[in-house]
């Protein structure tokens, strides 16, 4: 499956749009890492528990789009982009969609 964050593929043609696809995941802190990342905070640094989290988070909600957009019989996902917001204290949605489409090549 091709993910591409711009809204053509090179060297290919769009020949159907099939809709649009998300994939999300919502993740809460854990404890023992909030603990170590306020320590982080105060001697400086990257907060890498945090770091890790948010790529599983990425990847996760990857994946789930490129399920949905597999399911519509798309092969490759244009325009994607990736947001997140703070649903409850101490946790996180991370949100990716996209358009899935079909190509041909040019």
């Amino acid at each position: 499956m091709i993910i591409a964050t711009t809204e053509s593929v090179a060297g290919y043609t769009i020949t159907e749009h099939l809709g649009t696809v998300i994939g999300n995941t919502i993740r809460a802190r854990h404890l023992g890492k909030d603990i170590m990342a306020g320590f982080r905070t105060i001697i400086g640094g990257e907060i890498k528990e945090y770091t890790g989290m948010l790529s599983e988070s990425r990847e996760q909600a990857l994946i789930r789009m490129q399920d949905k957009a597999k399911e519509l019989g798309a092969v490759a996902v244009v325009g994607v982009r990736f947001q997140t917001s703070m649903i409850l204290s101490g946790t996180a949605e991370l949100l990716v969609y996209g358009t899935a489409v079909k190509l041909a090549r040019q």
